[in-house]
């Protein structure tokens, strides 16, 4: 699993699948990245990096 750690010191966590153009997948409450998984399939077998994080307090993401 994959973690980015802020200034504040939340873990945010992503999906980075892919290669290619980007193609960033944000979600909104009460959802998680896992919402996108069939749509970042689709883009990262077509040639796109596709890029979903779970906002803070959702999903795998910390708690603030």
């Amino acid at each position: 699993m994959a973690y980015l750690k802020t200034r504040e010191g939340n873990d945010i966590f992503y999906k980075d699948w892919g290669s290619g153009q980007p193609v960033m997948f944000c979600h909104g409450w009460p959802l998680n990245s896992d919402s996108w998984e069939s749509q970042m399939l689709h883009f990262a077998n077509n040639g796109f990096r596709a890029i979903a994080h779970d906002r803070r307090g959702h999903g795998r993401s910390s708690q603030p």
